[in-house]
């Protein structure tokens, strides 16, 4: 069994404060997760190891978007996001 079949996974755009590197102008930028929520039971066909797995699974989030565009009409140029973790856990 693999690991996608523990969840359920979807996309969502979250709003995050980020501070342009080359003009310094601070704003608030979409940023894409690819979000995965850990299933309410285990799918059905599971063995032993399996089930271990399941229980130590976890919902997380993965950063989708590694670069934006500047906010700022005179800049405009892209960076790279590097004030986010690329993985985060969530708690539920």
């Amino acid at each position: 069994m693999e690991e996608r079949d523990f969840f359920n996974e979807t996309v969502e755009q979250r709003t995050h404060n980020l501070v342009c590197p080359k003009c310094g102008q601070p704003g608030e930028y979409k940023v894409t997760w690819v979000v995965r929520r850990k299933r309410q039971q285990i799918p059905r066909g599971a063995d032993e190891r399996d089930r271990a797995r399941f229980a130590k699974a976890q919902s997380y989030m993965v950063r989708r978007d590694d670069k934006l565009a500047c906010q700022n009409i005179r800049c405009r140029k892209p960076f790279e996001i590097t004030a986010l973790q690329s993985l985060a856990f969530l708690q539920e």
